[in-house]
């Protein structure tokens, strides 16, 4: 025997009403004026021969066989909803939703990207200010974000650390004509509000100014590496983040001396996600990444 089964429409219909006990709430929830909703709860009691609602007074309540169809219908369509997820899902490539700061993303991610496997399966987002490791809220599922302190519920785990040196555009150097750390003190510095540690590299140098030589203040060092890069000044730039605008020849960097390294970018996820194929397969390929980076390079100096 086949199936005898009411209009999808009217079932719908019903269990909406039915669950918020409303006709206009219901016909708000799927989109339909509160006499449709009306006309496909009447269908639907015709087809079962039963009624579904009745009236006391002013308000509307569900008949005993109304009542437990309702309930019936909730688990049922539940099932079909999880059904239908579980079947997009399966038809659908799962995606790598990656929240990181722009700077993480121009100098260092994107370059990068076409040696991650999945990296057609990677969607990646910028945040215009520190990303957020709140996965409840962030639409993402993996964040690359500044240090690594640890947040509840979550695997932070630290991706890159650096030390810092100055760094210049050559045309630059050549008009100040920058030679030891005392020439910067003529130079146009480029702050950083997070983290500003000029005083403590004049101090490792050799030669720390009575007063620090001024300059623009950026919210990040990030933009004050970008705008030394457009011909703004000097940039107290992370190693990490420069070393191939370096190799190019679009900056130069300044002294052999540097900063102690420290924890500049960790990776961050919900716990429970942590070893999901996806996931673990882009965390192995950024610490790979990472270690081959950090490997020493040959880099000379434009100014002892």
């Amino acid at each position: 025997m086949g199936r005898k089964l009411p209009p999808f429409a009217a079932v719908r219909a019903f269990e909406a009403a039915a669950r918020l006990m409303s006709f206009k709430d219901a016909a708000d929830e799927l989109c339909l004026s509160p006499s449709a909703v009306s006309h496909q709860v009447r269908a639907l009691e015709e087809f079962l021969d039963t009624r579904l609602f009745e009236r006391r007074g002013n308000a509307m309540h569900l008949t005993f066989t109304g009542e437990t169809y309702a309930g019936r219908l909730a688990g049922l369509l539940d099932g079909i909803d999880g059904a239908t997820r579980e079947a997009r899902a399966g038809a659908q490539p799962e995606v790598l939703r990656v929240l990181c700061t722009p700077g993480f993303a121009a100098r260092w991610m994107v370059p990068r990207m076409g040696g991650f496997a999945h990296a057609d399966r990677l969607r990646l987002r910028v945040s215009v200010g520190a990303p957020s490791t709140d996965f409840a809220t962030n639409d993402a599922d993996v964040v690359i974000h500044w240090a690594d302190a640890p947040v509840p519920g979550v695997m932070v785990e630290p991706l890159m650390s650096s030390a810092r040196y100055p760094v210049v555009r050559p045309d630059i150097k050549a008009r100040l004509g920058i030679e030891t750390p005392a020439d910067l003190c003529r130079a146009t510095l480029m702050h950083d509000e997070t983290m500003d540690m000029w005083a403590e590299w004049f101090e490792l140098a050799g030669h720390l100014p009575p007063q620090m030589p001024a300059g623009p203040e950026f919210p990040n060092c990030e933009l004050a590496t970008t705008a030394a890069e457009q011909g703004g000044g000097v940039a107290l730039a992370y190693d990490m983040m420069v070393r191939d605008t370096v190799a190019s020849g679009r900056l130069l960097r300044l002294f052999d001396t540097v900063t102690m390294p420290f924890v500049i970018y960790s990776f961050a996820c919900d716990e429970a996600r942590a070893e999901e194929p996806l996931i673990a397969a882009f965390r192995t390929w950024l610490h790979a990444e990472v270690a081959e980076d950090a490997r020493p390079r040959t880099v000379v100096s434009a100014a002892e």
